[in-house]
């Protein structure tokens, strides 16, 4: 099947044998039944869908009358991207700030309500284990986010620098160094009134309105080459997407009551 467990883990995957299938490649989709205001969400992923032309992977949270209650992608690119694009999406007046970031990570844009079709205040990681084919060749690591009031803050820690406190769930975050992503609402957002009641989810797209742009396909050259648009590449190469699953160890959600995170 397309979902299951693999020795413990959890599995995601897609269609690998069906040509032309005709109501589009089979994929995996989980949503969480609980929605979430604040929180501190630890994610322990073995894999993630590789580098792949057509294929749009992404964890995020995104609550109810899109973009009101917010979202928030914590893991997201597509086709052939080989590091992480962090970003948030809210309704219009939320500029954010990435005071706190680590120095490698470009703020693409402060207004999350900015952009043709929302492309949001995304950060641009610089960490090749991050994201894709490099993520899945270090055996993956975890990413984790602490949601507040003032901040939302993302880290990625490799699979041989997951701190201590991580394994053994004595959860500081005080202690793991500048995140990966740090958005701060200051005076130009307010982020409880921007997010709040947001679902979890994993997923795997297929070209869509951001792999399958046709500026994005044509722009990338190793993927245009082998094909002139993402719809008929996919449907005609099921085998092209043996590596577009998810293998996750674990999904923890803890909130927060004084200094200390409890497991909801």
């Amino acid at each position: 099947g397309l979902a299951g467990d693999r020795n413990g883990a959890i599995y995601m995957g897609v269609d690998t044998t069906t040509v032309s299938p005709a109501s589009g490649r089979k994929s995996v989709r989980v949503t969480s039944q609980t929605s979430f205001t604040h929180g501190l969400f630890i994610a322990d992923i073995i894999h993630m869908p590789g580098s792949i032309c057509g294929v749009w992977p992404a964890m995020w949270l995104f609550g109810p009358n899109w973009p009101v209650s917010g979202e928030i992608d914590i893991i997201e690119g597509v086709n052939t991207q080989v590091h992480n694009t962090i970003t948030l999406h809210t309704g219009s007046g939320c500029y954010i700030t990435n005071e706190g970031t680590l120095e490698s990570t470009i703020l693409l844009e402060s207004n999350c309500n900015a952009g043709y079709a929302h492309t949001g205040c995304g950060q641009s990681t610089a960490n090749y284990q991050n994201y894709g084919n490099s993520f899945n060749a270090n055996g993956g690591g975890v990413y984790a986010m602490e949601w507040t009031s003032d901040h939302i803050s993302i880290w990625f820690f490799a699979r041989n620098q997951i701190p201590d406190n991580i394994k053994t769930e004595f959860l500081d975050p005080s202690g793991w160094g500048l995140p990966t992503a740090r958005f701060t609402g200051g005076s130009g957002c307010n982020i409880d009134t921007y997010f709040m009641d947001n679902n979890l989810v994993f997923d795997t797209t297929f070209c869509g309105d951001w792999a399958g742009s046709a500026e994005i396909w044509n722009t990338n050259l190793k993927c245009s080459a082998l094909s002139s648009n993402c719809n008929d590449y996919v449907a005609a190469n099921p085998a092209a997407f043996t590596e577009a699953y998810w293998l996750i160890n674990s999904i923890k959600i803890f909130d927060q009551s004084t200094s200390s995170y409890n497991d909801k």
